[in-house]
């Protein structure tokens, strides 16, 4: 059983829970619009924007003065903020627009020290389609509604299911080709890989023990804050690929890697070769 939600954790769920009934809604209304020649793009933005205004107005009313940096709306707040709120209110924009009912909420909270370092200290991701609530507070655990949460066991990168994202085409050359480098050498080396277009998702799969491992070059800070400390919560690790632990203090992050414990090195030792040789030149 989990333990009794704090003020905090609290205050994400709510936010998340009021913003998912009306993204449920539009969510319903997507494959009706697949048909006209406009298409649905321009009401998923909306929906997007409706979601992140409902979750701001929410978590500002219970917390004042608290930072925020979110997908849409960036930074907002004292930039001399203790506390802030990092939020993406729809990860998993594609798979919403073409009807896939793999997409999330992700709320992350950071608290800074007097020296200026952060470090994320809650987190949960909220699947509404499936109402599955992954959450993290640091110190207590993570769980998925209340149910705790423990990295797989797997040993082997043989046996290894693993999660990615894929540059999207409109990326440059050079953000393409660490990826196929990278994928090209781990691909004959494990069990399988899975792009299921939800970075959120993925990384709570891994505290979940569905995957067993997941990288990405180049995400955005409220696409994997929640989601790192969740893996972390799980006895797993999550780092970029030099083995520097992520806290998401940057809007950019070059790269992420999480795993169990027999796997993260493994990994993120691939991603770090694939990167670095293809940053050399003529390599």
């Amino acid at each position: 059983m989990a333990p009794r939600l704090s003020p905090h954790m609290t205050v994400m769920q709510n936010a998340a829970q009021k913003a998912a009934r009306r993204l449920l809604r539009d969510f319903a209304e997507v494959e009706q619009l697949q048909v006209s020649i406009k298409g649905p793009s321009d009401f998923v933005s909306a929906a997007d924007l409706r979601a992140e205004t409902t979750i701001r107005e929410e978590l500002e009313r219970a917390r004042p003065g608290y930072g925020m940096l979110a997908e849409e709306g960036g930074e907002s707040g004292s930039q001399k903020w203790d506390w802030r709120w990092v939020v993406d209110p729809l990860d998993g924009t594609t798979n919403f627009l073409h009807g896939i009912p793999h997409w999330a909420i992700s709320i992350a909270l950071q608290k800074r020290a007097p020296d200026g370092s952060a470090e994320i200290v809650a987190g949960m991701i909220y699947n509404p389609a499936g109402n599955e609530m992954f959450w993290a507070e640091k110190g207590i655990g993570a769980y998925l509604n209340d149910r705790r949460l423990r990295v797989s066991a797997r040993r082997e990168m043989s046996e290894a299911l693993l999660a990615t994202g894929i540059p999207f085409g409109a990326s440059s050359p050079r953000a393409r080709l660490p990826f196929a480098r990278t994928l090209g050498t781990l691909m004959p080396q494990v069990a399988g890989i899975r792009r299921f277009g939800s970075a959120a998702l993925d990384l709570a799969w891994v505290a979940a023990g569905r995957y067993d491992g997941y990288w990405e070059l180049g995400v955005k800070a409220w696409d994997v804050a929640a989601g790192v400390l969740m893996v972390r919560e799980a006895g797993g690790y999550a780092s970029d690929a030099g083995g520097a632990e992520i806290q998401a203090l940057d809007t950019e992050i070059p790269t992420v890697v999480a795993a169990n414990t027999q796997l993260h090195v493994k990994l993120r030792t691939l991603v770090a070769e694939g990167v670095e040789t293809t940053a050399t030149p003529n390599a």
